[in-house]
Formats: structure tokens, C-alpha cells, sequence
């Protein structure tokens, strides 16, 4: 029996939150609800989520630091309700580890739409995963795949990535892909356009620098001195370059 994704919905407006809640079930998801970001990590302690649909604007806590919180400890994707139409905005949630946005006021086709989207790339532990091929410029099915360097371990099939001492390291739906295909190119530079198109599917919207805020946290969980970064390296004008040599085998 396949279980139904789950959603959380974070949103101090109970007008939202009901409705929404409401509609969401329509289509099969399990539904749960909280107000404010108290509730949230104490239903978090408690269970995880498929997926968390988070508004920006929470009394208390934020919705930019509760999904900062999620990307660094947790492995549930995100999409944030933002009433904050500026490009920049949109991006500064991208930064802090967002999957994706919807502007409010929004369509609930549109937020269905995005909660598919976001769940078709996030990558299930038992069978082969929808992410990009290293050969493509739109993002096939690839072999799933161990890879090791310099001393660390990434497990495609498991989404884990270990560091040299042995520790599981989170690691968000964003990085997880940026990091798979910079092992597909080591000791290649690419630019961010390049990075886009081979991480991204067509129907999600990005922008070029949000590359650069994914590989900023990357770096801060694999380099030793993130402001001197010996493996991800910054080719001025051209792009990055995963600085190390490779083992690649199918898992």
C-alpha cells in the first residue's frame, strides 16, 4: 500500500490554513496544520512531513529562519507563501533553502501544481530517482550512483551524504542535485546557466543566482574554511569547479 504524502501547512491565518488544509485532501494528501513556528517544531519533534508549505510572514519566528532550521537539520522540501512580489525577496527565501514559492494570493490549482512538482524531485530511498543526467541539458533518468572524494561519501539511493569522520550530513533537495551533478563533472568548470539547466526540471522557475546561494551552504558543510574553499571552487567569470578526484560506481 503506497502511503499518501504528507503535507504541513504553517500559516498564522486560520482562513488559510482551513480552506487550504481542505483543499489539499481533495488530492490525496494527509494534511496537517499549525499557526506559528512553535507549533511547527513541536509537531517536527514529534513527526516528519513529505513536504512543508510555509508562510514568510509568522508571528514569533519567521518563516525564513524556520526554513534556514529545516534545510540545515531536516530532510523535508519547502515551499513558501510570500505576499512579497520583489525578484530579490523571492530569492533571499531561495537562499535560506526553499524548493520553491507561491505569491499570495494564489491559485490552489497553482500550489497543487508546485507541491507535485517539488515531491517528482525529491528523491525516494527504494527505487530509481528522477534527477539529472550528466550528459543532458534537461534532466533524464540516471543510474543511481556511489560516489567518493576526498574522503567523503555520497549515496544517491539513500540521499546520504557522509564526511570523512563518518557522520551523516543533511543535505536539502537543491544541494542534493547540485552535488550529484558536480561529481557527474569533477575537476570541470560549469557555468551557473550550465548548473541550472542540468539541476532544475523545465517547470521550475530558478534564477542564476540562486546557484550561487546553494553552492554558499554546500561549501559550508564540506569545506573545512568555507570563506577558502579548497573543493568547490569559484572560476571568476566562468562559474564553479568541484576541485577533486572522483570514484563513481552504480549503487
Amino acid at each position: 500500500m503506497t502511503l499518501r504524502p504528507s503535507i504541513l501547512i504553517v500559516d498564522d491565518h486560520q482562513s488559510i490554513r482551513d480552506p487550504l488544509s481542505k483543499y489539499l485532501r481533495r488530492f490525496d494528501f494527509d494534511v496537517e496544520t499549525v499557526g506559528d513556528g512553535k507549533g511547527m517544531r513541536e509537531l517536527l519533534a514529534q513527526r516528519t512531513f513529505s513536504l512543508i508549505v510555509l508562510d514568510v510572514m509568522l508571528p514569533g519566528e519567521d518563516g525564513l529562519s524556520l526554513c534556514r532550521y529545516v534545510t540545515e537539520h531536516l530532510d523535508i522540501p519547502v515551499i513558501l507563501l510570500t505576499a512579497v512580489t520583489e525578484q530579490a525577496d523571492r530569492i533571499a527565501g531561495l537562499e535560506v533553502g526553499a524548493d520553491d514559492y507561491v505569491v499570495k494570493p494564489f491559485d490552489p490549482r497553482e500550489l497543487v501544481a508546485r507541491i507535485r512538482s517539488v515531491l517528482r524531485r525529491a528523491i525516494p530511498h527504494d527505487k530509481k530517482t528522477e534527477t539529472p543526467d550528466a550528459g543532458s541539458d534537461t534532466g533524464v533518468l540516471a543510474p543511481q550512483k556511489h560516489f567518493t572524494f576526498d574522503g567523503w561519501l555520497f549515496n544517491t539511493r539513500k540521499r546520504q551524504l557522509r564526511n570523512p569522520q563518518g557522520s551523516n550530513i543533511p543535505i536539502s533537495t537543491a544541494e542534493f542535485r547540485l552535488l550529484w551533478v558536480l561529481l557527474e563533472h569533477p575537476n570541470r568548470v560549469l557555468s551557473r546557466s550550465q548548473l541550472l539547466d542540468l539541476t532544475q526540471r523545465s517547470d521550475c522557475v530558478l534564477f542564476d543566482r540562486s546557484i550561487d546561494s546553494q553552492i554558499s551552504r554546500l561549501r559550508k558543510k564540506l569545506e573545512p574554511d568555507p570563506r577558502h574553499p579548497s573543493l568547490l571552487k569559484t572560476i571568476r567569470g566562468d562559474g564553479y569547479l568541484l576541485a577533486s578526484k572522483v570514484t563513481a560506481s552504480t549503487a
